[in-house]
């Protein structure tokens, strides 16, 4: 896996503070474990299965199941879950999650107080860049992942910008680590 750690649209400046770079999957998959209170917001582009983007709805099926994360369905994602007998916790638009996961004062979808840790992927990575950077200046104690195939600065951990293949397979070994189905 090469760790090349550029935003994937030049000109894009990230600030002081860039995302790091996840190196291995293991790292993912191991922070997604140790979070307390972990969810997971997917943008349309998860449920286009062809070979820029492998079959993301299926692996964040798997991921919700083997971490317990709940799943925020944005645009007409929810469809693709329904249709994929899996039904997200909630369907929202990205902007007014990433404002209430900012908020410190928003207890969750469940009521039980605010989450730890916000996985992303599925999103335009222009609309993604957008909601990270609000969420990197405005949010108290949430970290951010992006698990999309191009280096996001705006999130706390990011993949470098990757081929298919390799990013295909960073999915898979996060899955298995999770029970693998």
């Amino acid at each position: 896996m090469s760790a090349k750690a550029e935003p994937w649209q030049t000109a894009e400046v990230a600030g002081p503070r860039k995302a790091n770079v996840i190196t291995k999957p293991e790292i993912a998959a191991a922070m997604i474990k140790r979070a307390k209170r972990p969810i997971i917001v997917v943008g349309h582009l998860a449920t286009k299965a062809d070979k820029d983007t492998g079959k993301m709805i299926d692996y964040t099926i798997s991921l919700s199941k083997g971490s317990g994360a709940p799943v925020v369905a944005t645009a007409h994602t929810a469809k693709a879950f329904v249709e994929a007998g899996f039904t997200p916790a909630s369907s929202m638009s990205v902007m007014d999650i990433g404002n209430r996961l900012k908020d410190p004062t928003w207890n969750g979808l469940d009521g039980k107080g605010p989450y730890d840790l916000a996985v992303f992927m599925g999103l335009p990575y222009y609309m993604e860049y957008l909601v990270l950077s609000g969420l990197k200046h405005f949010s108290c104690n949430l970290k951010t992942i992006t698990l999309d195939r191009y280096y996001n600065p705006n999130a706390s951990w990011s993949f470098p910008n990757l081929k298919v293949e390799e990013w295909n397979q960073s999915f898979e070994t996060i899955i298995n680590k999770f029970g693998g189905n």
